[in-house]
């Protein structure tokens, strides 16, 4: 959905909270798997890259 400060991709789940990709880019399509989470945010990592919206 966005990029963070530091250039990690950023997304919204249920209820606007927050997950946090590094090492992806805005638009890009990935599946991801949470790997921390926290009070107000999640940190995940790529599992699979798919493909761009058009």
């Amino acid at each position: 959905e966005d990029l963070g400060d530091q250039g990690d991709g950023l997304t919204r789940v249920e209820r606007g909270f927050v997950v946090i990709v590094p090492d992806t880019e805005q638009g890009e399509r990935v599946t991801i798997e949470i790997t921390d989470v926290r009070k107000n945010v999640a940190f995940a990592e790529v599992v699979k890259r798919l493909n761009y919206y058009d």
